[in-house]
């Protein structure tokens, strides 16, 4: 596909740039703090809100995650690849199955996702279409004009994917972040556009939507929902949604990255920064699925994406005996299966920490 070509060629171009930003972070190490950092999405997103419940969970085991804004998935993929001190991003995991299929013929590619590691599986996101009212299917946006978000998002891969998959034409797409599409659809600029995110989220909670001019439209379509998880987003949800809609949904997972403690002092610091969020998670899990987003209580821990490891780094998190210090301190859990050493080793520390 010619969009996702073009964002491949960005993925490929990011491997031997971060050999060269992390070699020179690991030289001036001991010159100043580590951060521990996450990427996330926009300020109205679910990815940051869940980056900011993780935050809080983190503070009560003396450690700060900072959390960082972002343009979405793939910037948060590329981001963990290439930037320093960036342990973490959100992901949609139909941007990483997509990478593993292209990795499989292109040894470029392939070099660009070596080390890329799961920390947890997270939440199914509904795939969002809000559009004018003579917009009733996906069909209806053939010859219209429609946002999909900006490049580096998983909004534009999973739009793009989902129009060609259902061989609709838009007039125009529009790459464009989410609160300037739905400024252009208020405006009448444009008649629809894609975000793809948990519900409930904070774009579409604004009283500027009229249930008389806009709605979310239903996707119904037979080959997007083998592709991706029927889902229903039900009645309520938002203020102007009625009825129960019929909609797909993609899994988002925190990725990180096969740190060596042995490779150099910047891995070191990175490996255990990553086993400290990992290891605050688990201890709060029960917590966040009480007072964090309400889309923690979808979280299931074992659901991991087929085809990625879980983090070595991760793993030692989950240990019972980690040595980190937190606030009523309690762990998290799963079945034996023909997996990888390192998933099982996850699954039965999960099993033993919030149980399966």
């Amino acid at each position: 596909m010619r969009h996702f070509r073009r964002l491949l060629s960005r993925v490929v171009a990011v491997g031997a740039a971060a050999i060269v930003v992390v070699s020179l972070v690991a030289t001036r190490l001991d010159a100043q703090d580590f951060e521990k950092n996450i990427l996330t999405g926009g300020f109205t997103g679910t990815y940051i809100q869940f980056g900011r419940d993780m935050s809080t969970m983190a503070q009560k085991c003396g450690v700060t995650l900072n959390v960082r804004e972002s343009a979405g998935s793939l910037e948060n993929f590329l981001g963990v690849r290439k930037r320093p001190f960036t342990q973490f991003g959100i992901v949609q995991s139909d941007v990483l199955e997509y990478l593993n299929t292209y990795a499989a013929d292109d040894p470029a590619v392939a070099r660009a996702i070596v080390g890329v590691r799961i920390a947890f599986p997270l939440y199914n996101e509904e795939v969002h279409i809000l559009a004018t009212r003579d917009v009733t299917s996906l069909a209806d946006l053939a010859g219209k004009r429609v946002a999909i978000g900006v490049e580096e998002s998983g909004t534009f891969l999973t739009a793009s994917l989902v129009l060609d998959l259902a061989e609709v034409t838009p007039a125009e797409r529009l790459t464009i972040d989410a609160e300037s599409s739905l400024a252009a659809l208020l405006a009448d600029d444009i008649d629809a556009f894609f975000y793809v995110a948990g519900a409930p989220t904070k774009i579409f909670q604004s009283d500027q939507i009229d249930p008389e001019r806009f709605h979310l439209v239903p996707v119904a379509d037979p080959t997007l929902r083998a592709v991706y998880q029927s889902t229903t987003i039900p009645a309520g949800t938002y203020s102007f949604l009625t009825n129960d809609l019929e909609a797909i949904a993609v899994k988002a997972v925190l990725m990180t990255y096969e740190y060596n403690p042995r490779r150099n002092p910047y891995h070191r610091a990175s490996c255990e920064a990553v086993s400290e969020i990992a290891h605050a998670v688990v201890t709060y899990f029960d917590t966040l699925r009480e007072s964090g987003h309400p889309k923690w209580k979808q979280v299931d821990l074992n659901d991991i994406p087929p085809g990625w490891d879980v983090g070595s780094c991760v793993n030692a998190g989950l240990d019972p005996e980690y040595p980190l210090s937190c606030e009523g301190k309690a762990p998290v859990a799963a079945p034996s299966s023909q997996e990888s050493n390192a998933n099982r080793a996850y699954r039965e520390r999960i099993c033993e920490a919030v149980g399966c």
